[in-house]
């Protein structure tokens, strides 16, 4: 069979279960009326178009731009800027596209950028993005959206004024498979109600400058974000307890921190984060229900049986190998979330997680910290929701 390609959509979850690589043809002959693709009629080739992209060029960054030229079909990245302007022009020589150097702005006002991608240090995600909407251009951010909760309204405000979701919020958990299979059985009710979260969250490492309080604000707003996203539910109040503290952190932060969240059906949360010092890179999530227990799964990794060296003093052991690395944990949801991102982008409409939802991780973000020595939980209060993000 021969025929001319139209669109390439790998990770697709439409027209049947599973998800896969689906393929789509021009020059269909049935011209059903509820056709979704009419673009597929024609039986000749017609010009494409592709979402230009401007995007930064920090450790995140770096691969979400091979991930977009590599990866991601109906997308191609035209130029990239970072504060340390050797790094842009370093990427964009490697990828034969545009360097702005250290100048953001003028990349962002950039007639031929169409969309951008945010991956810079948390405490400048917020003026990018009001830049970004100045503009009226579509904007990845990673998360957090900002620092705090002030100024995630002041992005939701801005979007009420120009009357369009325009921003969607780095979380890419949702489009983890392992949590998207939780979501499912929860949602389902076969398992009961939700009655209890069990989390963690622990990483190896920290780069100079960070305080206690960004546990919450850059390392724990994941599951601030995907607890609610799982049960569908949102939070009454939280706290923050300090916990005995490990004997390898003594950089001037509290870790281990465990953060304690109630939600307004009643659902408790319990998260350790270890932000440093650890072993590996290790996500856990279990969800307690009436019925039974749903739990999220550990990443692929083959398991070993053996007696190390020297084993005639050694005993037998099974092992497998932990991650390290947060960017490989991850990398199949990072494919899947830019690839929808970018379909969504060409729909006219964001499906991925809102400002609203950035906003909401940083109001009970705002809170945890507050709450931090006091003993007591705090109350996590929004603003109304607007009408756009329901």
């Amino acid at each position: 069979m021969k025929g001319y390609l139209m669109q390439m959509q790998p990770f697709s979850v439409n027209d049947g279960d599973g998800i896969r690589t689906t393929i789509f043809l021009a020059g269909c002959p049935l011209h059903c009326k509820w056709c979704a693709n009419p673009e597929g009629l024609r039986q000749h080739p017609v010009v494409g178009f592709y979402a230009r992209l401007c995007i930064g060029c920090g450790a995140i960054g770096k691969d979400h731009c091979r991930r977009i030229i590599e990866t991601v079909p109906g997308a191609t990245v035209v130029a990239v800027s970072d504060y340390v302007a050797a790094a842009a022009d370093d990427t964009a020589a490697k990828y034969g596209i545009k360097s702005y150097g250290n100048d953001c702005d003028g990349m962002i006002k950039d007639p031929e950028v169409e969309a951008v991608v945010i991956t810079s240090i948390d405490p400048t995600h917020h003026d990018y993005v009001m830049k970004t909407l100045a503009e009226e251009k579509w904007c990845f951010c990673e998360k957090p959206l900002s620092q705090n909760a002030k100024d995630c309204e002041e992005i939701i405000r801005r979007e009420q004024e120009i009357g369009k979701r325009l921003v969607q919020v780095g979380f890419m958990r949702h489009y983890d498979r392992g949590y998207a299979e939780m979501k499912r059985i929860i949602a389902s009710g076969e398992l009961g109600k939700p009655l209890i979260i069990k989390a963690c969250h622990r990483n190896v490492s920290q780069g100079p400058g960070f305080k206690t309080e960004n546990g919450v604000t850059n390392v724990a707003i994941h599951e601030l974000d995907i607890c609610r996203w799982l049960l569908d539910d949102e939070y009454e109040d939280v706290q923050c307890v300090k916990v005995r503290q490990s004997s390898n952190s003594d950089k001037g932060y509290d870790n281990p921190q465990v953060m304690l969240m109630r939600t307004k059906k009643g659902c408790f949360i319990d998260v350790e984060v270890q932000v440093a010092d650890g072993y590996g890179y290790d996500i856990q999530c279990e969800v307690v229900c009436e019925n039974g227990t749903v739990k999220l799964p550990d990443p692929y990794a083959v398991v070993c049986r053996s007696r190390p060296a020297g084993w005639d003093s050694v005993k037998p052991a099974e092992s497998m190998p932990i991650m390290t690395d947060w960017k490989e944990r991850f990398i199949e949801a990072y494919d899947i979330e830019f690839c929808k991102w970018v379909e969504s982008v060409h729909a006219g409409k964001l499906t991925g997680p809102s400002s609203w939802d950035g906003y909401v991780a940083c109001v009970a973000g705002d809170a945890l910290n507050a709450s931090r020595g006091t003993s007591q939980f705090l109350k996590v209060e929004t603003m109304e929701k607007p009408e756009m993000y329901k």
